[in-house]
């Protein structure tokens, strides 16, 4: 799978607005499963690329420390070419002097040659340098995110349940409201209060009936001292009561 396909997906994903899209689905936890598995399978895509990418980068700065090395090594040995060359000559040894002279050229031209491949390898260490930089920060910007979201589904999945049980909790305590006339307990509880209504109606009739009956009593009484009066007064009597003094 190409890098560049890889790397698309990537900044896609990045590029995301997750709540926007929670917000027009369906189903959120369904989107967010989704979004966790792709930004999973995307990161471990990721991953391997961009563990190639450093590994030809690091491929790259090995052959450059070699060329320096060369480079280095190739200069030091023309420098003592030269010197050799000089010695020969002040000794009046013009033939080996040249030779080394010829030597100390050679190496020149070798030092020379390592340093033009410096040159050409540095730009590409540099590009890649800032490609693997900026594909590391991409990928725990990836990482960041699919923590995010995992972090957002665990707090989804608990306010869902939290939300269930909210509403079991609703639905029980609607199923036995006493002030619900349609509950078992609101009917049963009906039916008592009537049952008291009707026993307080027999209670108030028992007691006007009693009352009635006392009523009667004192009517008797009152009839009986008529009586007793009115016999006083054929004896010759008199009519009011006797005041005790």
């Amino acid at each position: 799978m190409a890098k560049q396909s890889i790397f698309g997906r990537i900044s896609t994903l990045m590029k995301a607005n997750i709540n926007a899209l929670l917000d027009s689905a369906e189903d959120p936890q369904k989107m967010l499963d989704q979004l966790v598995r792709d930004f999973t399978n995307n990161i471990a895509d990721a991953e391997s690329a961009v563990a190639e990418t450093i590994g030809n980068l690091r491929l790259l700065e090995r052959d450059q420390e070699e060329n320096v090395r060369d480079a280095t090594e190739w200069g030091n040995k023309a420098i003592a070419a030269s010197r050799k060359a000089d010695e020969l000559r002040s000794a009046g040894n013009t033939t080996d002097a040249d030779k080394f002279d010829n030597l100390a050229k050679i190496a020149l031209q070798r030092q020379i040659s390592e340093e033009n491949d410096i040159k050409i390898l540095a730009p590409s260490i540099a590009s890649q340098t800032e490609v693997v930089d900026k594909l590391k920060d991409g990928l725990n910007g990836m990482k960041q995110k699919l923590e995010q979201l995992k972090s957002k589904r665990s707090e989804l999945l608990a306010r869902s349940k939290s939300a269930e049980a909210q509403n079991k909790v609703h639905d029980a305590v609607k199923s036995i409201d006493v002030l619900d006339p349609t509950s078992e307990l609101g009917r049963f509880e009906d039916k008592v209060r009537r049952q008291e209504a009707l026993a307080t109606g027999k209670a108030e009739i028992a007691a006007s009936s009693l009352d009635a009956q006392f009523n009667a009593l004192e009517d008797v009484g009152e009839l009986t001292e008529v009586e007793a009066r009115l016999a006083a007064l054929k004896t010759g009597g008199t009519a009011a009561p006797a005041i005790e003094q």
